[in-house]
């Protein structure tokens, strides 16, 4: 009864985020726009904002709405880069970890249609034969594919629920730190290929190449051998 209901719960929230113009209303200009009534806001009633931040982005994050880097703007721009940081890392791993477990248990033909139906998945569910827990991290690092796409491919594999968590945690970090240090200076970003500048990506790219060494070594070791 309860997988019944969360069957239909979630395309009606989906629905909903677009009936109410969410795309809109956490778009980067609507935000930049209302900055300074949202930092005098969140002067006052602090607590009651780092709860909501926290929740509307684990619901954005489950639902895989659209926004994310907006809103890691917005956590960075309302909290500063540490508070920040830590609440979109916390909010992002339990968001992906939500979207694990319901394509996993719970909504698993719901999710696998909705894989069949992208071009890049086959690639990402092959990639999990080799080494999930490099592979997965190196995904969480290097942002080359969609977030809500490498959120729900693992369900699908026999990758276990503390490797998706463990990986997905650390391998989202240097980019929750980045974005909520750019979102202390949201007023300056214009569009949001401000934020994603060759450097960033270069970094985020350097550090991903860590995670597949060991997966490159596994290639490379029966050959130096003969084999």
């Amino acid at each position: 009864m309860q997988k019944h209901y969360l069957i239909w719960l979630l395309p009606i929230a989906i629905a909903a985020f677009f009936l109410f113009d969410g795309p809109q209303l956490f778009s980067l200009e609507n935000i930049s726009e209302h900055r300074q009534m949202l930092t005098a806001f969140t002067e006052r009633h602090y607590l009651a904002m780092l709860l909501a931040g926290g929740v509307v982005y684990t619901l954005s994050t489950a639902l895989s709405l659209p926004g994310g880097t907006v809103l890691s703007l917005l956590l960075g721009f309302l909290f500063g880069r540490w508070v920040g940081t830590v609440l979109i890392l916390l909010a992002a791993t339990l968001g992906a970890t939500a979207v694990f477990w319901l394509a996993r248990y719970l909504l698993a033909d719901w999710a696998r249609q909705r894989l069949q139906g992208h071009a890049l998945s086959q690639k990402l569910l092959a990639g999990f034969q080799e080494d999930a827990f490099n592979y997965l991290l190196f995904l969480r690092l290097v942002p080359l594919f969609p977030f809500w796409l490498v959120n729900l491919a693992p369900a699908f594999t026999q990758v276990s629920l503390r490797t998706y968590v463990i990986t997905t945690f650390v391998g989202i970090l240097p980019g929750s730190f980045i974005f909520a240090n750019l979102g202390q200076s949201l007023g300056n970003i214009n569009r949001l290929d401000d934020v994603f500048s060759w450097q960033t990506l270069l970094a985020l790219s350097l550090l991903g190449g860590l995670a597949l060494i060991p997966v490159l070594s596994k290639h490379l070791q029966p050959n130096r051998f003969g084999g």
